[in-house]
């Protein structure tokens, strides 16, 4: 009888020895890496604004920490400061490093909007990570929101 309560302990030991060695491995084998934003953003012939009332001009992005496969969104309001209608277009330049934009995708939801005079919108940015992000470890870019006259 002593050996078999010997033998029950043994097991019970080595099971709990294999799953904590399961969990060690688990965890040397899951990496990620994450990217930190840091980006201005311009206007030409534009307002934009962190507040829909348009009170609060928005001049930079920061999203904290972007995990590699993860998004980061933020909702800017653009109004058309001028007196003609302007269509919207948004592009993104001066990535530092400059393999960046290998990694990172930027898009928004109004490109080509026409934004008529006096009149605001919400925009929502969306900054994509590639779910590899090679050694991207912080990045830094413009984006440019621009409207053209109609």
């Amino acid at each position: 009888m002593p050996f078999q309560k010997w033998g029950k302990i043994a097991m019970i030991a080595f099971a709990a020895a294999g799953i904590v060695l399961t969990i060690a491995t688990l965890a040397v084998l899951t990496t990620f890496q994450t990217v930190p934003l840091a980006g201005s953003i311009t206007a030409i012939n534009l307002g934009i604004y962190s507040d829909s009332a348009c009170t609060q001009d928005c001049t930079s992005l920061s999203a904290g920490t972007l995990n590699p496969g993860g998004t980061f969104t933020q909702t800017v309001y653009i109004k058309n400061t001028g007196n003609v209608p302007e269509t919207l277009t948004m592009t993104v330049n001066k990535w530092n490093p400059v393999n960046a934009n290998s990694y990172l995708t930027f898009t928004w939801n109004q490109q080509n909007t026409v934004l008529n005079a006096g009149q605001s919108i919400p925009a929502t940015l969306t900054l994509t990570a590639a779910s590899n992000t090679g050694t991207l470890t912080s990045f830094g870019c413009s984006v440019i929101i621009t409207g053209t006259q109609q």
